[in-house]
């Protein structure tokens, strides 16, 4: 069975964004002595998330043609402002489909970086549904939230940079939602480090 995203995608994946995407620092904020815990720190990320590991990865491998026409995606906030910026880096247009509730504070940081923003719906089905009709309409490109090997190989940038930090670490708690990040951390620890346990983590 051949791996959607591999070991070499990630690594791949570092490399296109090294000097764009920040290299976040790992922190220890204690704990008993057997059982320290450390913390990624993506807020560092210029957006201040994540995710613009894996928008950039996936704007700076789109054809001429497809940056010409611009991209499209739905968030609610983090994943918008991503796009937004990885665009404004990349030099092509970006279209950010929103909910009618999100953060008055995501909604201007979409614009601050030059994005178009859509207000639909209050659901991720509404927002996916109507990016669709104006990615078909307008002749843009989709960049998924979570479900796109590109995407997933960007995020899994952290877990290659965890490994370098702290080669002894013993497990790592990945947030789930989407699933991007998890799939992508996991794609880059277990071949380097299968002992490390990858647990995903969800709101109870």
């Amino acid at each position: 069975m051949t791996a959607l995203v591999t070991l070499e995608d990630v690594r791949a994946a570092a490399e296109r964004i090294r000097g764009s995407a920040v290299r976040t620092p790992l922190l220890s904020v204690g704990g008993p002595l057997r059982a320290a815990l450390h913390l990624k720190c993506e807020n560092f990320q210029p957006m201040g998330a994540f995710k613009f590991r894996g928008a950039l990865n996936m704007l700076a491998q789109l054809s001429a043609e497809a940056l010409a026409a611009g991209v499209i995606t739905y968030s609610s906030g983090n994943h918008g402002n991503a796009i937004a910026l990885a665009a404004q880096r990349v030099g092509t247009r970006a279209v950010v489909v929103m909910p009618e509730t999100a953060p008055q504070v995501k909604v201007d940081g979409v614009r601050q970086y030059g994005a178009e923003v859509i207000f639909e719906g209050t659901t991720s089905l509404q927002r996916k549904a109507r990016a669709e009709a104006e990615m078909r309409a307008r002749g843009l490109t989709m960049v998924p939230p979570f479900d796109h090997p590109w995407i997933i190989a960007g995020q899994g940038t952290i877990g290659l940079e965890m490994l370098e930090q702290m080669p002894d670490v013993a497990a790592v708690y990945v947030p789930t939602s989407g699933g991007g990040l998890l799939a992508g951390v996991a794609a880059a620890v277990k071949p380097l480090a299968p002992r490390v346990r990858i647990i995903g983590v969800e709101p109870a």
